[in-house]
């Protein structure tokens, strides 16, 4: 396996560069045999676009992680995206940049069928408990879902479109007026508001009057009234000192 470590010199006693796209060489290691090939950066010709010349030239040599001190995320993205690892904040000398991955590679491989038996418990774990959120969801859902059929039948049932066009006259301020109104009297949650929105609208209802409709629907609510009256009564007298 490769490794490319941008360096400011040609061989393993190098210090490791800052900066990958800006270093005046990338070492070009093969962690397992220990040879490597230190290649000029394009930086060192001043050609432009360095940083995507590097990142061909660590490719094209094989590479299969970058050392580093900083890379650019657009840089490291572009490296993740050929498959090379890039790690960052390297300090010290190429060789020890070489032994530290060696290391870190060593310490992070497991046995291949561990790793599979690993892995699928963990999905089996993830496909069980996504499947007991979706059918939460789904009961909490379906009252919702059912007084949405509902109130489509009804609507289209009981309010005929001359009934509305009685009422909505085009006006705007008048259309607004009623719809505030209508909607202020009910309450519901804002599934229903579109459902029934999108009927009025249909029925030829004006834009002006069916969002006042929705946005008093969903906030204010009379009917609801009382039992807020008597809920916020009741709290008051328990905040009242004895």
């Amino acid at each position: 396996m490769k490794i490319a470590v941008s360096a400011d010199g040609s061989n393993l006693d190098a210090k490791v560069a800052n900066r990958f796209s800006t270093a005046e060489y990338l070492v070009i290691i093969d962690v397992d045999s220990g040879e490597f090939e230190a290649v000029s950066s394009p930086v060192t010709v001043r050609q432009h676009g360095a940083g995507v010349q590097a990142i061909v030239l660590a490719v094209s040599r094989g590479a299969k992680a970058v050392i580093t001190g900083y890379c650019s995320p657009a840089v490291a993205s572009q490296l993740k995206a050929s498959g090379v690892e890039v790690l960052t904040g390297m300090t010290g000398t190429v060789r020890d940049a070489m032994e530290q991955y060696k290391k870190s590679s060593s310490m992070m491989k497991l046995p291949e069928a561990h790793h599979s038996s690993m892995a699928a418990m963990i999905n089996k774990d993830v496909l069980i408990h996504a499947a007991r959120n979706a059918a939460r969801q789904f009961v909490t859902l379906l009252p919702i879902l059912i007084g949405v059929v509902l109130l489509i039948g009804l609507f289209d049932v009981f309010v005929s479109e001359g009934l509305l066009a009685s009422i909505f006259s085009g006006n705007v301020a008048l259309d607004t007026l009623w719809g505030a109104c209508f909607g202020s009297i009910f309450a519901g949650n804002p599934i229903n508001s579109y459902v029934i929105g999108g009927e009025l609208l249909k029925y030829g209802v004006s834009l002006f009057a069916v969002t006042a409709f929705i946005v008093t629907w969903v906030t204010v609510g009379l009917v609801q009234l009382p039992a807020e009256i008597a809920f916020y009564s009741r709290y008051q007298l328990l905040l009242l000192p004895s």
